[in-house]
């Protein structure tokens, strides 16, 4: 907290910080005749009417009375890492986007807007990278036309929690009306430790054949989603056989680009769980990337797959930052001048063939795919 030369705390943040990562202290009134403090970080979304809203580097939004406030500073944009690689948002979110790649495309100014036959949330959801090139309210309205030609809903694809990600673009995205229908996190590690891992049984192949299909959870899987699948500048399957005649008892994607590896649809049989099949998967997966020159790793989870994410952490990697997918939902458009509202609960898509969830059942194969 910042402290005046006299020793008092002093709130040094205004409204012309919106934007900026800020770090606030509260009174907290709970009834207690002891005055209890609460301290929240994140990014100044707005500040009006005597409310602060402060979004948290998961996407949360806090609402705090600006009369609760003793204390108050800027501070640095985004904590150094203290391991694994350093990157920054829009690397990662470049790389992630060449490894799934849509069908069709199209630019309004900084933005991608992408399209795959409803394929998935982030083959079908605009990249918000910079500026549309429009206003806002325009941009918006090209986003849900565009869409709709195609008969699929409008998504866009946001971030928080790291430099340069998109604290401001949600905030305004809830005022008019758009919804948040999952959050997700994108991971980095250091490649070279999966690799020392052991890999028996597992073999690799250029393409998602019928074997690999067999294993996949998304069923039903046509033209379309195997361009999807199969995109990016280098892609690799790895599969471990099962039994006679039945579908794989683990596979795996990773997709190699410079110095990034990509890891997704890591699934696992549940007649053979607890075999490290999933770490054997990555290991081998790991092995082809550094030899075709990679170094770092990332993957994407969602945030209730506690499965995933406790193989994860025990991998090495670590949270980069927070990305959301949000939904136009018509009908509910915010008042004119209303301030931003709070985000709908995460609803799963069935149709989101990607989506990092707790264990599937659809199939019996535990999950760990990326989101």
């Amino acid at each position: 907290m910042e402290i005046s030369a006299s020793g008092r705390l002093e709130v040094r943040i205004t409204a012309a910080d919106v934007g900026k990562r800020v770090s606030v202290r509260r009174l907290t009134d709970d009834g207690d005749t002891v005055e209890k403090f609460t301290d929240t970080v994140g990014v100044l979304t707005s500040w009006d009417d005597g409310v602060l809203l402060i979004t948290r580097r998961a996407g949360e939004r806090v609402r705090i009375a600006e009369s609760t406030l003793v204390a108050g500073k800027v501070v640095p944009a985004a904590p150094a890492r203290r391991r694994g690689p350093a990157a920054s948002y829009e690397e990662l979110a470049r790389v992630a986007a060449r490894a799934w790649r849509p069908v069709e495309s199209e630019r309004l100014g900084g933005w991608e807007l992408r399209a795959a036959g409803g394929f998935t949330r982030r083959a079908n959801s605009v990249l918000p990278l910079g500026d549309p090139g429009v206003p806002l309210d325009d941009a918006l309205t090209l986003v849900r036309d565009w869409y709709g030609a195609r008969g699929l809903p409008a998504y866009i694809q946001t971030s928080t929690g790291a430099e340069g990600t998109e604290e401001l673009l949600c905030a305004h995205l809830e005022a008019r009306g758009w919804s948040n229908e999952v959050t997700a996190e994108l991971w980095i590690g250091a490649l070279a430790p999966l690799a020392d891992h052991e890999a028996p049984e597992v073999t690799l192949s250029r393409t998602a054949d019928a074997s690999w299909l067999g294993r996949y959870q998304r069923k039903g899987v046509g033209e379309v989603a195997l361009r999807v699948l199969g995109s990016g500048p280098s892609a690799w399957f790895a599969t471990v056989p099962g039994a006679e005649g039945e579908p794989p008892a683990a596979i795996g994607r990773c997709v190699v680009d410079g110095r990034w590896a990509g890891f997704a649809a890591v699934e696992v049989d549940p007649a053979h769980r607890r075999r490290g099949l999933a770490t054997a998967v990555m290991a081998a997966l790991a092995d082809r990337a550094l030899a075709e020159g990679a170094s770092a790793a990332w993957l994407q989870v969602e945030t209730d797959n506690t499965a995933a994410r406790t193989l994860y952490a025990g991998l090495g990697f670590a949270a980069h930052h927070a990305y959301h997918h949000y939904r136009w939902t018509p009908g509910e458009e915010a008042a004119e001048g209303a301030g931003p509202t709070e985000p709908a609960g995460a609803e799963r898509d069935a149709s989101e063939g990607t989506a990092a969830t707790a264990p599937e059942t659809s199939g019996g194969a535990e999950t760990y795919r990326s989101a």
